[in-house]
């Protein structure tokens, strides 16, 4: 059953901008652009990731996706991430995809094991897997298999709303919590929760 890995992305100058008080501009530019380039080097490793589809409305994030092998989609106006992983999914639909996994570009210890983890929870359809975020608030991993089971409530409480929509349509409903799924970069004490980590692994 194909799977398709969708991947989508804030123009680089945009994103991140609760890190405004400890990091430039520039810097959040050059670590969105390190933390995407990462993901994709993480999914491209993944056995059983047909595809990898990254949607965005800023040119130089599609130009490296691309270059990295991935297929794109130019986000047209203003449409929300749901609307824009909508229209994403139905681009994969087009291409046969039965499979989508939801996969945001700022998880910096994602890894192939953890990719690999979901997938593996996946291989009896119908089912939707998630991996919320280190709060259990918002969902830093959505597998949905076959396509279009539940719809996209990407936002505040994001987990809550696509686990309650699994349980409203009485889909089989797996959560993978991990620590590096859970660690995306949204507020200044994710970055020093980083640190540690990796100074943690210094250490080792």
């Amino acid at each position: 059953m194909s799977l398709w890995a969708i991947i989508p992305v804030k123009p680089f100058r945009r994103g991140k901008t609760r890190l405004a008080g400890v990091l430039s501009e520039d810097e959040r530019e050059i670590l969105n652009l390190s933390l995407l380039g990462h993901t994709l080097q993480v999914v491209k490793q993944v056995n059983g990731i047909e595809q990898i589809l990254v949607v965005s409305s800023d040119t130089a994030v599609l130009a490296l996706a691309r270059e990295q092998g991935a297929r794109t989609v130019m986000e047209d106006g203003n449409p929300g991430l749901n609307m824009a992983l909508h229209r994403a999914t139905m681009v994969a639909q087009m291409y046969s995809a039965q499979g989508v996994l939801i996969l945001p570009s700022d998880l910096p210890l994602l890894s192939k094991e953890d990719v690999t983890r979901i997938i593996d929870l996946s291989l009896e359809p119908p089912v939707v897997v998630i991996a919320p975020d280190r709060r259990n608030e918002g969902t830093n991993a959505l597998l949905i298999r076959p396509t279009g089971l539940i719809s996209y409530q990407f936002g505040d409480n994001s987990f809550f709303k696509h686990c309650n929509q699994a349980e409203k349509y009485h889909l089989p409903l797996k959560i993978v919590s991990s620590e590096t799924l859970g660690l995306d970069l949204d507020y200044p004490e994710d970055l020093e929760i980083l640190q540690q980590y990796e100074q943690k692994q210094v250490n080792l």
